[in-house]
């Protein structure tokens, strides 16, 4: 009896044992079961956030996607900072060269060699039928620099390109060679020392295109796509482009700083800047170029918008074409000056976010002149000088306004007639015209005008993209300096600066020519404007760029 209730005993605790055994495995099943489902949650939002496509609001149609061929951010923003890399770039928020495309180089031979050591398994796009059977070599390089530079590269003269940034800084008489040492190393030889060389290869126009893929297109006969149909090494890969409407794009896998984390980019292309914040509030946009001023308070109230600015290095200003008579007078470009109120300007177009020009440069940009005295609002000075010119009854001219908006400018059509209303006052009959951005831009670099607003954003922290690209003799032909004025005292001055590389001595001589700029007056110098952007709450990662540019690599939706 005693034996068998003990065995009854020890039967009932193991029977009791093995229930919580059990009641544990399940607990831990479902437990296991639970986990499991939340990551399966959480992973499956996160991978549903990167596929949703990051919609960015741009404000125009970009002219190219070859930014070897451009000179505007819509297309730069379109084509350099989404498909291609250069071989150095820019910290992202500064002006800091950093390494790119190239991971290091050297200078030498008293300054005039420059040798980069490019990165080793950097991958170019897939296109179409196109798949790259290498890495980026030195042979991109070459093949990117030489289209510019040598009249008998067998690109050179495809889609009419006029390589305007190339031309406009002298590359060509400055390049003298450019050598592969090797398959990943590569040496420009210059004919003198320039000071802002290497920010010029951080540029947009210095960025790196395929050698295989043209070749690719030369055999197909389709040597015009390779400015339409673009392949890069960066971190978008171009997929379509509906004219005036959307730009898509795919994230490239196997980008050398890793994939985007955002796998789909559109651009919506949206010239009217009332429309763009439409967009943004009804969530059909996360990120919005170039907000109206006049939308900014609006904004700054409104939950559904996140806004940031900052100073912005840029200078908007109205060019009058030397070339053409009577703006071949400085009397007549001086009366102009006086005739115009700026700064009502300020508060009529940029509801106070910017400030009156003076000068050809920001006051943000080293070797700004302050000294210099400004064209005060004087139309009776103003009249007096048209009157020394032959002009007493003043003449009728045609101005174009911009068709799109810009930071410098965000109301081309309104400062337009600002500038027609204060003209009229001293006799000068002025028509108002425009045409769409690329044959707005297209006919500037013709000469084609007689007056004509425009701007400009800085591309490497150096007075030189100013004072050479917009304002040199060879940006005449280039076609950036659409005021047409090619002044030898101002031309000699810029040069000297150029091959000096004691920044002091540089800023006295740029000193010098922005004095030279303002008695010569080839533009009506008007705005130097704070620069916004405006962006959904959930967009993460955004920096504002001193160069006014757009960077997606690093945004995402949360």
């Amino acid at each position: 009896m005693e034996v068998s209730a003990m065995r009854r005993v020890r039967q009932r605790q193991r029977q009791r044992q093995r229930q919580r055994v059990g009641m544990g495995l399940s607990m831990s099943l479902s437990l296991i079961l639970f986990m499991s489902l939340l990551i399966g949650l959480v992973g499956g939002c996160t991978k549903k956030t990167r596929e949703r496509p990051l919609v960015y609001c741009s404000e125009g149609s970009p002219s190219t996607f070859n930014p070897q061929l451009a000179t505007d951010g819509p297309s730069f923003n379109a084509s350099s900072r989404v498909i291609y890399n250069r071989l150095v770039d820019f910290k992202p928020g500064s002006t800091e060269i950093v390494p790119s495309l190239a991971e290091r180089w050297e200078v030498g031979e008293e300054g005039r060699h420059y040798t980069f050591f490019l990165r080793p398994g950097v991958k170019f796009h897939s296109k179409g039928d196109f798949v790259p059977s290498r890495d980026f070599k030195a042979e991109d390089v070459l093949f990117t620099f030489n289209r510019q530079r040598l009249s008998d590269h067998p690109f050179h003269k495809v889609n009419n390109a006029g390589y305007e940034y190339f031309n406009s800084m002298n590359m060509g008489q400055l390049i003298e060679d450019i050598v592969a040492v090797d398959e990943y190393t590569v040496r420009f030889e210059l004919a003198q020392p320039e000071a802002p060389f290497l920010a010029n290869l951080a540029m947009d126009f210095a960025s790196i295109l395929s050698a295989e893929y043209a070749q690719h297109l030369a055999d197909r006969d389709q040597k015009e796509q390779l400015d339409w149909q673009p392949v890069g090494t960066g971190p978008f890969v171009f997929q379509s482009y509906a004219k005036d409407n959307l730009i898509r794009y795919q994230a490239h896998p196997d980008y050398f700083e890793g994939a985007a984390k955002s796998s789909r980019l559109v651009f919506s292309i949206t010239p009217d800047a009332s429309v763009r914040y439409q967009k943004l509030r009804a969530g059909e946009c996360h990120l919005v170029a170039e907000p109206s001023p006049a939308d900014l308070a609006s904004m700054k109230s409104d939950g559904r918008v996140k806004l940031i600015s900052q100073p912005g290095l840029n200078v908007g200003y109205v060019a009058m074409n030397v070339e053409k008579p009577p703006f071949d007078r400085v009397e007549v470009r001086r009366a102009i000056h006086h005739a115009l109120n700026r700064a009502s300007y300020m508060d009529a177009i940029y509801m106070g976010h910017a400030q009156v020009a003076k000068n050809p440069i920001p006051p943000t940009l080293w070797s700004y002149n302050d000294k210099i005295k400004d064209y005060e609002y004087n139309p009776d000075r103003a009249r007096e000088l048209l009157k020394e010119a032959g002009f007493e009854n003043g003449f009728e001219a045609e101005m174009w306004t911009l068709p799109v908006s810009r930071p410098y400018n965000p109301d081309g059509r309104k400062m337009g007639e600002l500038i027609q209303a204060d003209l009229a006052q001293v006799g000068i009959r002025l028509r108002l015209v425009t045409y769409d951005w690329p044959t707005y831009l297209a006919k500037a670099k013709n000469g084609d005008h007689q007056m004509l607003q425009l701007g400009w954003t800085g591309d490497n922290g150096d007075p030189d993209n100013f004072l050479n690209v917009l304002l040199g003799c060879s940006g005449v032909a280039a076609g950036s300096n659409v005021a047409r004025w090619c002044h030898q005292e101002f031309e000699d001055l810029i040069v000297r600066a150029r091959s000096l590389s004691d920044q002091k001595e540089r800023e006295k001589l740029y000193r010098q020519a922005q004095e030279i700029f303002k008695r010569e007056a080839p533009w009506v110098t008007i705005a130097h404007s704070t620069v916004f952007r405006a962006m959904a709450p959930e967009l993460q990662g955004y920096q504002l760029s001193p160069f006014g540019s757009e960077s997606f690599h690093r945004l995402e939706l949360k």
